[in-house]
């Protein structure tokens, strides 16, 4: 309520008190000055907003230009739909092969062996002609007499591709156990293993497990590079793998919980619009691979992490979300220290950052004793991630005050 004006003194030379004091003073300046530093950020988000719709319009050009020029390749291409025909010379007389199952027919022809081959019987018939000949047809003539010869042996097609079926199977197998290894491991073997999983997409591209794990190098990756638009990038490509496998597999926690990682990676480089409605498809995949494994430590440290970014939004993010969402998120500081002690629970010492944020948690509630112990038991832990390594710094200065 504003003070009201009394004379100090009667008479012409009276005089009046200020409305407010000094102090109240220096605290309206300050709340006017908080007041014109959030309308500047708004005034640089709107911005940032137009630039993106630019950006997306150009975008939706660029993709239905694309679309149309390869429309019309695709009907050029349809006009000649006949293969041309073999010329005879000898660069030409190459064999390949391609497993085959069971009697597949070619215009070409095809082998005994249950192999399609590419004009196969013609050069086997010439051979004779071809003995003086020197190169690729001599090459050729003996895979194909190497060919007749396994032919001829009695193997069952079910036996053979069952071994082909366990075999692509063990390979899988160990190329996930290698892929865990290096995601376990420093930065410079996050990076082979990112390496490892481009290099084997051709072959396992249909694979689950191969495909969230091929979605965490990218989040890997992502996390140890060091430049702004590297990180967008591998965050975005990442994003788009995982999509793909959510799209086969929506009842694999893993891939709700990866998909929802990159999207909060994603969105560090948005506007605070973005980011508001990132967080509801953050948690909506977060909650549904606790439903999917509810005892996965990680996921119930992701959404303590949610929780407890959503407990302390700022006044303009709150805003925002309010004026953007008719729901806009909620969450406590008590929900994120149930989830980071649900953590502990399920997987004690599961992370030096876990500890560090449920002595974060007891502080914003009060109870400092309790906040000190988890900071012990928090420095007990070594630094194994990037993370751990931030989280060690702040329990440092969680100390100094």
């Amino acid at each position: 309520v504003p003070r009201v004006a009394v004379p100090v003194e009667a008479g012409d030379g009276a005089r009046y008190a200020p409305l407010l004091t000094q102090d109240e003073q220096a605290d309206v300046l300050e709340r006017l000055d908080f007041v014109l530093r959030n309308i500047s950020e708004l005034r640089k988000e709107v911005e940032e907003l137009r630039n993106s719709l630019q950006h997306l319009a150009a975008e939706i050009v660029g993709e239905v230009r694309s679309h149309l020029e390869e429309t019309q390749k695709v009907t050029r291409r349809r006009r000649f739909p006949f293969p041309r025909e073999r010329s005879d010379s000898t660069g030409s007389s190459s064999i390949y092969f391609t497993a085959s199952s069971g009697t597949a027919n070619t215009d070409d022809g095809e082998s005994e062996g249950g192999y399609t081959t590419a004009n196969a019987e013609s050069d086997y018939d010439r051979e004779s002609e071809r003995e003086s000949e020197e190169g690729e047809d001599e090459v050729s003539c003996e895979t194909v007499r190497t060919a007749r010869r396994d032919s001829l042996d009695l193997v069952n097609e079910d036996e053979t591709h069952l071994i082909l079926d366990s075999s692509l199977e063990e390979g899988l197998g160990q190329l996930l156990q290698q892929a865990d290894r290096l995601h376990n491991g420093d930065e410079q073997e996050k990076r082979e293993g990112f390496q490892l999983l481009l290099n084997n997409k051709l072959a396992y591209a249909d694979q689950k497990d191969f495909l969230w794990r091929l979605a965490r190098a990218h989040s890997d990756m992502c996390d140890i590079t060091e430049d702004t638009e590297e990180k967008r990038s591998y965050a975005s490509d990442g994003k788009e793998e995982i999509e793909i496998a959510l799209q086969k597999w929506d009842q694999s926690a893993e891939c709700h919980q990866w998909y929802a990682i990159l999207c909060g990676q994603l969105s560090e480089h948005e506007s605070i619009q973005k980011r508001i409605q990132t967080g509801y498809v953050f948690k909506e995949h977060i909650d549904k691979a606790i439903e999917l494994k509810p005892e996965d430590p990680k996921s119930y440290y992701l959404l303590g992490r949610w929780c407890y970014q959503v407990s302390h939004l700022g006044w303009l993010e709150k805003k925002t979300a309010s004026a953007l969402f008719e729901t806009p998120p909620t969450a406590t500081v008590q929900d994120a220290l149930q989830n980071f002690l649900r953590v502990e629970e399920l997987s004690p010492g599961f992370s030096k950052a876990g500890r560090v944020y449920i002595a974060k948690c007891y502080r914003d509630l009060g109870n400092n004793s309790a906040a000190v112990l988890w900071m012990n038991l928090a420095s007990e832990l070594p630094v194994n991630t990037k993370e751990d390594a931030e989280s060690d710094r702040e329990l440092e200065e969680m100390r100094s005050v």
